[in-house]
C-alpha cells in the first residue's frame, strides 16, 4: 500500500509539472525569461548610454606636502629659520610643477584623446579648445629636471636663481595659449549643448580623477600657474640672504616673468576685444563705425538698463562707446548694436542724482513712485548725430566704475587731441 501511494504521488508531481509548462501564464513567463536571456547576448547599441550619476566616489585629492617632511632629523637644529622658509618655498615651486604636469597629461589623455576617438569633436574644434596645451608639458618637465639635479645630499637646493633666469623665457608660449582661451571657452560652452559631449564631460566630472573639477578648470590651470610665479619668487627672495648669489638673479627672474605676464595680459585683451567685435550685429550700415574695427581693448563692459527698463550690454572701447542688446544666431550668442555708437571725442557724460529721473516701463514713467537710483546719461555733443541714453547700473559701485572709466577715457582723448593741436 505504501509503495502504491508513493507511485501515485510521483505521477501527480509529473502531471503538475507538465501542467505548469503547458499553462498559458507560465508559458508566457518562460518565454519572457528566454527572451531576456537571449537579449543579453545582443551586440551593444552604438548609442551612448544615458548618463546616470554614480554613487559618491573617493576623490583623488592631492596630499599636502612639506619640505620638512622629507628631511630626517630636527630641522630646527639643522637649519636657520629663514633657510627653512626658503627651502619650503622652493619645494612648493618644484611640486607645483609636478602637479601641473600631471594635470596637463591627464587633460591630454583623458579628455582630448578620448573625445577624438569617440568622434565627439572635429580636429579643428579640438585644436581651438585645447590649443597648444600639449606643448607646455616638456617646458615644465625641463624645470623639474633642473631642480631635481640641483638637490644636495641633505635635500636642500642651494641656488635656484640661474636656473630660473635661463628657464623662464620658455614661458613665452603662454602668450599664445592664454590669448586663445576666450575662443576656447566660447566653443566649449557651445559644444556642451550637444548631448553626447555633455554626457561625456559629466561622466568625467563625477569620476575621482577630476577632483569634481570640470574641463574648463583644468584648461585654465596653466594661466593660474603663470600668475603664481611672481609670488613664489618674491617669497624665495625674502628668505634669501643679502650676500647669496640668488639675491640679484631672483630680481632678474622676477622681471622676466612679470614681463611675460604683461604681454599675456595685452594679447589676451586684444583677443577679447576681437572676439567681442566679431560678435557685433548691425541693423544699419551707419552703425558700422571704423573706430569699432580698429579697437584693441575693451576698457569696460557690463549690463545696464535704459530708461525703458531694457537690459543693454554696453562696451567701452578706447575710442567709442557701443550699446547692444543680446542676440542669438544659429545657436551662437552675439550682440545686436542698439542705436548709434558714440565716439569718445563726441561723448558727453552726466552724473545724475538718485530720484532725478524715473526709470522703467512706459507705464511706470507716468505712475507714482520714486525715481531711479545709480543712473547717469551719455549723449552726443551734437544732438543730431544720435540719441542720448539714460542708463542705470546694478549698484552704486558699478555706477562709480562706469563713471571712472568713462571720465578717464574722455580725459585721455582730450589730452591726445590737445597734443595734436600743439604740433599742428
Amino acid at each position: 500500500m505504501l509503495k502504491e501511494t508513493k507511485r501515485k504521488r510521483r505521477s501527480l508531481r509529473r502531471v503538475a509539472s507538465i501542467a505548469n509548462i503547458l499553462s498559458p501564464v507560465n508559458a508566457m513567463k518562460n518565454i519572457g525569461q528566454m527572451l531576456q536571456r537571449s537579449s543579453s547576448f545582443k551586440a551593444p547599441s552604438p548609442a551612448t548610454t544615458p548618463y546616470r550619476k554614480p554613487k559618491p566616489a573617493k576623490i583623488d585629492r592631492k596630499p599636502s606636502r612639506l619640505w620638512r617632511d622629507s628631511i630626517e632629523g630636527d630641522i630646527q637644529q639643522l637649519f636657520a629659520r629663514d633657510e627653512i622658509k626658503r627651502q619650503e618655498t622652493i619645494f612648493e615651486l618644484l611640486h607645483g610643477e609636478e602637479d601641473l604636469i600631471q594635470d596637463l597629461k591627464m587633460v591630454k589623455k583623458t579628455y582630448h584623446d578620448s573625445m577624438e576617438k569617440l568622434g565627439l569633436m572635429t580636429d579643428p574644434e579640438l585644436k581651438q579648445i585645447f590649443g597648444i596645451i600639449e606643448e607646455l608639458v616638456p617646458n615644465h618637465e625641463d624645470l623639474v629636471s633642473r631642480l631635481q639635479k640641483s638637490k644636495r645630499v641633505d635635500g636642500t637646493i642651494y641656488a635656484i636663481g640661474r636656473i630660473l633666469v635661463d628657464w623662464l623665457p620658455c614661458l613665452q608660449c603662454y602668450i599664445e595659449y592664454c590669448a586663445n582661451q576666450i575662443y576656447a571657452k566660447a566653443l566649449l560652452d557651445e559644444k556642451k549643448d550637444e548631448s553626447r559631449v555633455h554626457d561625456f564631460l559629466q561622466r568625467c566630472q563625477e569620476s575621482p580623477f577630476s577632483r569634481k573639477l570640470d574641463l574648463w578648470s583644468f584648461l585654465d590651470v596653466p594661466r593660474s600657474r603663470l600668475v603664481k610665479y611672481p609670488l613664489l619668487l618674491k617669497n624665495i627672495q625674502k628668505s634669501t640672504p643679502q650676500d647669496h648669489e640668488d639675491k640679484q638673479l631672483l630680481e632678474e627672474a622676477l622681471k622676466i616673468v612679470e614681463g611675460i605676464i604683461g604681454e599675456v595680459d595685452r594679447k589676451t585683451g586684444e583677443s577679447k576685444c576681437r572676439f567681442t567685435v566679431e560678435r557685433l550685429e548691425y541693423l544699419d550700415e551707419k552703425q558700422k563705425d571704423p573706430l569699432i574695427e580698429q579697437s584693441k581693448e575693451v576698457l569696460c563692459e557690463g549690463t545696464l538698463k535704459n530708461s525703458r527698463g531694457t537690459k543693454l550690454n554696453v562696451f567701452l572701447f578706447e575710442d567709442i562707446l557701443v550699446l547692444t542688446r543680446p542676440a542669438t544666431r544659429n545657436g551662437c550668442y552675439g550682440h545686436q548694436v542698439y542705436q548709434q555708437p558714440i565716439p569718445i571725442k563726441e561723448l558727453v557724460l552726466e552724473d545724475l542724482k538718485d530720484g532725478e529721473v524715473k526709470m522703467g516701463s512706459f507705464r511706470n514713467a507716468f505712475g507714482q513712485g520714486s525715481g531711479g537710483k545709480n543712473i547717469f546719461r551719455v549723449s552726443f555733443k551734437d544732438s543730431t548725430m544720435g540719441r542720448a541714453h539714460t542708463l542705470q547700473a546694478t549698484s552704486e559701485h558699478d555706477k562709480m566704475q562706469w563713471l571712472l572709466c568713462l571720465r578717464d577715457v574722455v580725459s585721455r582723448k582730450e589730452a591726445k587731441e590737445n597734443d595734436k593741436e600743439l604740433f599742428v
